[in-house]
């Protein structure tokens, strides 16, 4: 392949010119010219920021595969999801943009959880991307890409239509019922009976990226797993309950040695077709995981929030011979992966707004990018999913309407409902445990004209209609109720 034939002129260059002034250091080989790379984004559902070996603070969950990638990528250690649940996360990533822009803020209805406890009447959600929404399939596809999905789309009825030349099992489902087939899926065949999904989808991407193209390919591969229903086959959630783990957390465990099995099966054909040089590979999370098989301990809470478990997702970078393999402590986040992937793959800036940073320089050439700050915005209602473990503002929602940003090691969060406020550092408070906002007026100050200046300019939408239905007492007595049940437990 072309980086080959690149690494054996270097090397016969050292060789003839010796420790010559003018030999290229390591550093200038990975920065050398890019060519046009192939791309394969793999993007987990509700895997955990810490459910991946190289990031664990248990030894519950066995990602082989993963690990082995995370030795030959830039990994990042401070990378956010744009929301903290599926349709806005993916929203955020395909279309470059914040939430504001494109509407998209959860999974539909937005006026979720007990109505008597819902202080406001939340902003409406626009469910799927609008065609007029230039994705980065489109964007990819118009500079020449063969374009595929793979999996879970959940930005509309056919990502035929949003830039995709090739859709397998994609559609506004948000989730399988059934990992195994017959899958009742849309826009997929059933396989033979008991066929897992996870197996199915890793076959497919496979097949398509074999087949002979003329151009890259941009393969795009959101699987269904990690998300519920949690469903492995019997004999490896029963490798899991030898080694003492019970339960939903047996099943959970399997799904993640299955999920990174087939991570490993497509790694390994890009190695044995003589792809992996040309091959930029993506391996992140939509967003964090479920408080009850997913406690990614130190950080706070879960899928849902906006606390760092909700939003921090690991991430993995891989271009051998271009991106140097290491640790990365840029904050980043998926609205990114548009307006780098427009550059590596030398296409057009669409006629839209990207709120991304492109991130060229820094894989390509270890350049710091400037710093800037993180938004996220969520003008709705989620409801608890498991009270006692989710570790939410209050136990009977995983998030109440808010906005937040992270500004350097700094993070605020403003919530809507009484214009409250919390701050942290993450530096010292990973945990996010120790509310700062009383004790730091000026930087709460700073950190909130900064969060209103944005929000103007994204046109964020901000619910200030009180719902007629909402009832203070009883929404303090559910509170009350649920915090005495913790307590007692």
């Amino acid at each position: 392949m072309k980086n080959s034939v690149f690494f054996v002129l270097v090397n016969i260059l050292l060789c003839a010119c010796g420790a010559s002034a003018n030999a290229p250091s390591e550093a200038e080989v990975f920065s050398s010219a890019h060519t046009t790379p192939n791309v394969l984004m793999i993007v987990i559902d509700d895997l955990g920021w810490s459910d991946v070996g190289y990031n664990q603070t248990t030894d519950l969950l066995e990602t082989p595969n993963i690990d082995a990638l995370a030795q030959q990528s830039l990994s990042f250690d401070n990378a956010y999801a744009g929301a903290a649940n599926c349709a806005p996360s993916r929203a955020v990533l395909m279309s470059g943009q914040y939430g504001p822009r494109h509407g998209v803020y959860t999974v539909s209805p937005s006026a979720r959880g007990n109505a008597k406890a819902r202080k406001l009447i939340p902003i409406k959600n626009q469910r799927g991307l609008k065609t007029q929404v230039i994705t980065m399939g489109e964007a990819l596809k118009s500079a020449g890409y063969a374009t595929g999905t793979f999996g879970k789309w959940h930005l509309g009825a056919d990502p035929d239509k949003q830039g995709f030349d090739k859709n397998v099992a994609g559609s506004h489902q948000g989730m399988t019922f059934h990992y195994f087939s017959p899958y009742n899926l849309p826009n997929i065949k059933d396989g033979p009976k008991g066929e897992y999904l996870t197996d199915r989808l890793t076959t497919e991407v496979i097949n398509w990226i074999k087949t002979p193209k003329d151009s890259p390919f941009f393969a795009y591969l959101p699987y269904y797993t990690v998300h519920t229903p949690l469903q492995a086959p019997e004999q490896v959630i029963e490798k899991y309950r030898k080694k003492g783990i019970k339960g939903e957390d047996a099943k959970y465990a399997a799904m993640v040695e299955l999920m990174d099995t087939n991570v490993g099966r497509i790694l390994t054909m890009l190695q044995a077709e003589g792809l992996s040089d040309d091959t930029l590979v993506i391996f992140t999370s939509d967003n964090g995981g479920y408080r009850t098989t997913s406690f990614p301990t130190p950080i706070r809470a879960g899928k849902g929030s906006y606390y760092e478990g909700g939003l921090r997702v690991p991430l993995l970078i891989s271009w051998p011979g271009k991106i140097k393999p290491g640790l990365d402590h840029t904050p980043v986040i998926n609205a990114d992966f548009y307006p780098t992937l427009l550059t590596l793959g030398k296409a057009e800036q669409p006629n839209q707004a990207l709120d991304g940073v492109d991130l060229t320089d820094l894989l390509l050439n270890q350049q710091a990018i400037n710093s800037r700050d993180l938004f996220w915005h969520f003008p709705v209602y989620l409801q608890a999913h498991h009270a006692r473990t989710d570790q939410g503002q209050d136990p009977l929602f995983r998030t109440r309407p808010g906005s937040a940003i992270r500004s350097g090691d700094w993070k605020l969060i403003q919530y809507f409902e009484n214009n409250e406020f919390e701050l942290y550092n993450l530096a010292n408070d990973l945990a996010e445990n120790n509310n700062l906002a009383s004790q730091k007026p000026n930087k709460v100050a700073e950190l909130k004209a900064k969060l209103k200046a944005w929000q103007q300019q994204t046109g964020a939408d901000i619910p200030t209609e009180l719902n007629p239905e909402y009832d203070a007492d009883i929404n303090q007595k559910m509170i009350d109720k649920i915090l005495a049940k913790k307590t007692h437990h």
